[in-house]
Order: C-alpha cells, then structure tokens, then sequence
C-alpha cells in the first residue's frame, strides 16, 4: 500500500509522492528534444524552433558526438539518481516495496525532479519505549 503525505505520519514505511508538473515537464521536454536531435537529426525543422533551430543545427553539425555521449550521461545520470533513491528509501524507513519500486521508476524517469522530494522528505521518528 502506498501511502501519500499526509497518511504519511501514520505509515511512514510506505510514503510515496508524485513529482511536481513543471520540473517533470522540463525533464521530459529536455531528453525528448535530445533524443530526436541526437537519433533523427534529419527531421527537425531547424527554421521552425526560432533561435533554438540554429544552435540545434550548428551542435549537431559540428558537436554530434557530443550530443550523443550527452544523451547517454543523462540517462546513466538518471539511473544514479534511481538507485541513490533507493539508499534513501531505506535511510528514511520506507521499506514497502511497492513504494520503493514507484520511487526507483519515478526518479528514473524524472530525476532530480522526483529525488528532490525524496531528500527533502523528514519522516517523522516515533520513539519506542
């Protein structure tokens, strides 16, 4: 079961929370965009993107490989940032599986924009007498 934040003080082992709209946004348009500049270079309307068109179209003639290797760091970076989630999972008591799974995929495909609520997420330590 996976818990939002506000049962979260009740079952801190599941504590799951969506990414933000807008970091997840930018996250998906970046790696979109470079995934079509770097695998279909030629179906990008250059003329059509304003002043992005012709620095699009300048990396892509003169820094491809660039590009390429870019597009590949950001993906590793992403798996990183996925498996770091699941060291603060366990860190911050959240032990349900169904809750770690959902912040390994979620910060894998939105990265710092998931894993920044992660971090920033201070379960609340119920002492035992």
């Amino acid at each position: 079961m996976v818990v939002t934040e506000a049962a979260a003080s009740r079952d801190a082992t599941a504590y799951f929370r969506k990414a933000r709209p807008w970091p997840t946004l930018v996250t998906v348009l970046g790696l979109g965009y470079l995934a079509w500049v770097v695998f279909w270079p030629d179906n990008i309307p250059y003329q059509s993107l304003g002043p992005l068109g012709p620095f699009t179209q300048y990396l892509v003639d003169h820094h491809y490989k660039l590009l390429l290797y870019g597009y590949w760091l950001a993906w590793m970076i992403h798996v990183g940032e996925s498996f770091y989630a699941m060291v603060l999972c366990k860190r911050k008591g959240i032990t349900d599986s169904q809750a770690q799974l959902l912040w390994f995929l979620q910060t894998f495909l939105f990265g710092i924009a998931s894993l920044s609520i992660l971090i920033t997420y201070r379960p609340k330590h119920l002492k035992r007498t």
